[in-house]
């Protein structure tokens, strides 16, 4: 059951398995323990893209034991926030809710080069939103 007295941020993406991934575990560990944090997809895959795992871990964060979990109504429901990355119309919009779409690229198959880029821009991404909850 989430703590009801401090924000709670869903970071959704088609796969979960690389952008809402990193997103949740910067959020964790810029945040602490300050902001409930889930992750989902519409279309989760079976494993953490692995050049997530590696680009993650340079800068100190363990997604090697992450395993990509499937988008629920209720899962955005207890958000206080839905941050979207790529999922389109999978993705569901409940009234009084807030939401951002972060347009990311997607690092599936991506050169391990591209995919530091995108954990560098969803690091400052994750930091203007813990300043906008906190």
């Amino acid at each position: 059951m989430p703590d009801t007295t401090k924000p709670a941020a869903l970071f959704v993406c088609v796969h979960n398995a690389g952008r809402s991934q990193m997103a949740a575990d910067y959020l964790r560990a810029l945040a602490g323990d300050s902001i409930d944090v889930y992750s989902a997809g519409s279309q989760p895959g079976n494993t953490v893209n692995p050049a997530a795992v590696t680009v993650t871990a340079e800068e100190g964060i363990d997604l090697s034991a992450a395993t990509p979990q499937i988008l629920t109504t209720d899962a955005a429901r207890q958000a206080d926030v839905v941050i979207t990355m790529g999922c389109g119309d999978a993705c569901p919009l409940l009234p009084g809710k807030r939401y951002e779409d972060w347009q990311l690229t997607d690092p599936a198959g991506q050169p391990v080069e591209v995919v530091r880029e995108v954990r560098d821009d969803i690091k400052v991404r994750v930091q203007r939103l813990i300043d906008s909850l906190i």
